[in-house]
């Protein structure tokens, strides 16, 4: 669980993006349900203000914040307002993403542009608004939500394979350099997630898919969500510069 602080200190802040639905909505949940007040940041207002009705109708605390992430400018300014506003920032997940999937013969430059601005640039972005605070307090964790096709690869994902490949490398410097003040940075690699997605995909897809998996089932939105809430724990201070593939045995060596 993301814990909070003993003695009475004040509860952990944690901001997550791409809160609205999914994987967010479930890691913005529990991070709620584990004594955090959540931040919660997605394009549109209206599906964040549901989430936080859920969160406040079970007794916790949270806050929305309509931004889109790639706009960086805004991003930066409303993670810096956040901690600002609460007096501090402890947790940072990073799970908005897009895709624009085609092959890479016709894929056209906008679309991996835009794949790296949203996927990779604007994580780079929250996560330096971020480090101030962080560094303030002494206490940090860093999330990056990634992918396995950013481990292996996947056709007609080379921007997004990219995108959340980078991820890896960035959030490995991250860690090197702000590690000594008591923040951690990792990355969480979902592998086949049931979401709106996946959820259009026909039965005999399905049956493919988790027939190459070793748990033999397609991951829940909460598998992410409690693999989040040990990264973000006071007792993972000792886990940093890591890619955990949290897929079922998906990318098994």
């Amino acid at each position: 669980m993301a814990d909070t602080p003993a003695n009475n200190a004040p509860r952990r802040v944690a901001v997550v993006t791409g809160a609205s639905r999914g994987i967010g909505k479930a890691i913005a949940l529990q991070l709620a349900g584990s004594g955090c007040h959540v931040a919660l940041i997605s394009r549109s207002a209206g599906p964040l203000s549901e989430v936080r009705s859920l969160i406040e109708e079970a007794g916790g605390s949270a806050s929305v914040h309509a931004v889109d992430a790639a706009d960086s400018g805004r991003l930066a300014e409303t993670i810096e307002s956040i901690a600002s506003d609460q007096g501090r920032l402890d947790i940072l997940v990073n799970n908005a993403g897009i895709t624009r999937d085609n092959l890479a013969l016709r894929m056209s430059d906008e679309d991996f542009d835009t794949v790296i601005n949203v996927n990779l640039k604007a994580c780079f972005v929250a996560c330096r608004a971020a480090i101030r605070p962080m560094m303030k307090n002494k206490w940090g964790r860093i999330i990056n939500i990634g992918s396995t096709s950013g481990v292996v690869g996947n056709p007609g994902q080379a921007n997004y394979a990219a995108a959340k490949a980078g991820l890896v490398g960035m959030s490995k410097s991250l860690a090197r350099e702000i590690g000594g003040k008591g923040i951690t940075v990792n990355v969480i690699a979902p592998g086949f997630i049931e979401t709106d997605m996946t959820a259009g995909l026909p039965e005999n897809i399905k049956t493919q898919l988790t027939a190459n998996l070793a748990v033999k089932r397609l991951g829940a939105v909460e598998d992410i969500a409690h693999a989040v809430a040990y990264v973000a724990s006071e007792g993972a201070g000792y886990l940093t510069g890591q890619c955990l593939c949290v897929d079922g045995g998906l990318t098994m060596c």
